[in-house]
Parts: C-alpha cells; sequence; structure tokens
C-alpha cells in the first residue's frame, strides 16, 4: 500500500505571498492543503506533518492521520513523517500543489524506479514531490537546487534518480502571479479562496 507523507509548516507560512496579509496567506495555504489532502487520501494512507491546529482539524476531516512537526524545517518534518514506515511505495508531497489530483500521485508512484527515486522539479529547481522505495532513501536536503542535490544523492548511492514531468505537482505556489496563472486548474478549496481573496483572473 502507499503511503504518502506531506508536510505543512502552517503559521508564517508562503512569505512570498505578500501583499497578502498573514491571515490571508494562511487561508490560502490551508486551501491549498485540503486539495492536496484530497488527492492523497485517494490514492494511499497519507500523513500530515503539522503543528498548525486548524491543519489538525483538516487531517481530521479527510481522513488522514497526524505526525507532530518536530521543528527544523521541511526536511526534518519530512523525515518524521517517514518515521517507522516499512520498505514499500511512499510519496512525499508538498502541501503548496493545488492542481493535484489523484491520476498524478499514480504517476509519480508509477514512475518511481525500483530501488530508485522519483522527483518532481520545481520551475526554480527546488523539490514538490518525491517518489521513494522506504523510508531508507530520503534525505532532508530541500532548499534552492534540492532538486539536483536528490539526483546527486540517488547517484552516490548507486541508484537511479528519475525526473518526472508532471505539471500539476511541478507547478506550485509561491507568490501571486502563481495563483493567477493556475486560474481554473487549482482545485476547488483553492478557487474558493483566490476568489474570495479578490485573486482571480
Amino acid at each position: 500500500m502507499t503511503r504518502i507523507v506531506v508536510p505543512f509548516r502552517g503559521a508564517g507560512a508562503k512569505l512570498r505571498l505578500a501583499p497578502l496579509g498573514e491571515p490571508e496567506r494562511r487561508e490560502l495555504a490551508l486551501a491549498m492543503l485540503a486539495d492536496v489532502l484530497a488527492a492523497c487520501v485517494v490514492v494511499g494512507r497519507t500523513t500530515v506533518v503539522t503543528e498548525d491546529p486548524r491543519a489538525h482539524a483538516l487531517a481530521g476531516e479527510l481522513g488522514a492521520s497526524l505526525v507532530a512537526d518536530p521543528g527544523g524545517g521541511q526536511g526534518a518534518a519530512v523525515a518524521a513523517g517517514l518515521d517507522g514506515l516499512e520498505p514499500g511505495p511512499i510519496l512525499v508531497v508538498n502541501a503548496d500543489l493545488p492542481c493535484a489530483v489523484p491520476h498524478d500521485l499514480r504517476a509519480l508512484q508509477r514512475a518511481t524506479p525500483a530501488g530508485g527515486i522519483a522527483y518532481v522539479p520545481a520551475a526554480d529547481g527546488t523539490t514538490n514531490a518525491l517518489g521513494l522505495p522506504g523510508p531508507q532513501l530520503f534525505e532532508p536536503l530541500y532548499g534552492p537546487g534540492s532538486a539536483e542535490r536528490f539526483r546527486s544523492r540517488a547517484a552516490s548511492l548507486g541508484v537511479t534518480a528519475l525526473a518526472v514531468a508532471i505539471p500539476n505537482l511541478a507547478d506550485d505556489v509561491d507568490t501571486t502571479a502563481d495563483l493567477a496563472r493556475l486560474g481554473l486548474r487549482a482545485g476547488p478549496r483553492t478557487q474558493v479562496a483566490i476568489s474570495s481573496l479578490g485573486l482571480a483572473a
């Protein structure tokens, strides 16, 4: 069975979405998380790693389990979500991919090479999603240029790393321009948030 880990920072996330204020950024981040989780729970057992109380409630509503965020950034959060998992198909999916649908996640799972990793790079060279054969291949390599670091890490271990072009997983949201670009491709809760914030194209 596929296991899916979704790290969610919560308060203080998405600072690049200024000029939106903190309450608006929070609402938008939660809406995107909801759309991501709605896709994930159809595909596999989904765990949200967060300390955000509203994300806790959202996970319960959508059928995901929870792991406490230990602090220390995205890599530490993902590692906490992976802790204790047995070998087998695992996806790590960022919470700011509001266009994701179950088919995209299944495509990433199918693309993950036996014993190796698949990764979905964002346009800026960061990493939006990972496919793993188990927790043992994960290293907390997030940040600028992380897609190349994940590739290099796999090469150093002598395993295959496959960059996968899945548009709905490549399209993350960092700025209000990203929201306008995604438009009606975004999931329903994100679209409601976009409309309520007056950001619709």
